[in-house]
């Protein structure tokens, strides 16, 4: 386990909101890392936030955002990968089958929401759920099985907001439909696909760098991304933030 000292975590994000009262509990949340070969290098894709913004304005972030519950009542073609539910349920915390379920869902639901991205596989898809009627539209049942979890990060308590994320990654070729407008929500305002050391050169949050380079040390010992790697767990313990993998 690495661990660094709370003064440390307060330096890596100093635009973070910060509060003195009681901690805040974490909302589950889910962020999507959507990769792309070209060559010998690894695209990913990353939204610019929008400038008028409250969290993170400007800043260049996966599609992501926070859990519904509801979300684990979504039919879909293809299950999580068993090792990857396993290791979604390890650590402090451990989850129901339904929450991880839930948790994995939102990441596909956010990188429509957020990039016009439908990952799945073509099919008839019905839901009365507002929030998932581009993939009745268009026709695809959200695939899961494709997604492997990369990361988890817990908000450090002393912020305004709090977030118990799950990272999770998937490749190009698993998007069903790419619409050419972008997602329907106005959260990104720009979508580009960088090669993995563009992106750490960006304007992004340290945590996000952080995850990258967790990212492309595991490419280069997997390149394939197989399912049960290990996962890299980011949280403060006793004033110390620590890394531990799961």
């Amino acid at each position: 386990m690495d661990s660094m000292t709370k003064a440390d975590v307060d330096k890596i994000d100093r635009s973070a909101p910060m509060h003195s009262g009681a901690p805040i509990r974490p909302r589950d949340a889910a962020t999507l890392i959507l990769l792309d070969r070209k060559g010998d290098d690894v695209l990913v894709l990353m939204g610019r936030r929008h400038a008028g913004h409250a969290f993170m304005p400007g800043k260049f972030v996966f599609p992501g955002g926070r859990t519904d519950p509801a979300d684990s009542r979504i039919s879909t073609a293809s299950a999580l990968h068993p090792h990857e539910e396993a290791k979604l349920a390890a650590g402090p915390g451990r989850i129901s089958a339904t929450r991880a379920r839930a948790i994995a869902l939102s990441a596909v639901r956010e990188t429509y929401e957020e990039a016009g991205l439908l990952i799945g596989q073509k099919g008839v898809f019905a839901t009365s759920r507002q929030d998932w009627q581009g993939f009745v539209e268009h026709g695809v049942l959200p695939s899961l099985d494709v997604l492997r979890f990369i990361a988890r990060a817990i908000t450090p308590p002393n912020r305004v907001r709090r977030f118990d994320t799950r990272f999770f990654s998937a490749w190009r070729e698993n998007v069903a439909v790419e619409l050419p407008g972008g997602g329907p929500t106005n959260e990104l305002e720009e979508l580009v696909w960088l090669p993995l050391a563009k992106a750490r050169e960006a304007d992004i949050p340290d945590i996000t760098r952080m995850i990258l380079d967790e990212l492309q040390n595991r490419l280069a010992h997997d390149p394939l991304l197989r399912p049960g790697g290990l996962v890299p767990f980011y949280r403060l313990v006793r004033n110390r933030f620590t890394r531990e993998l799961l």
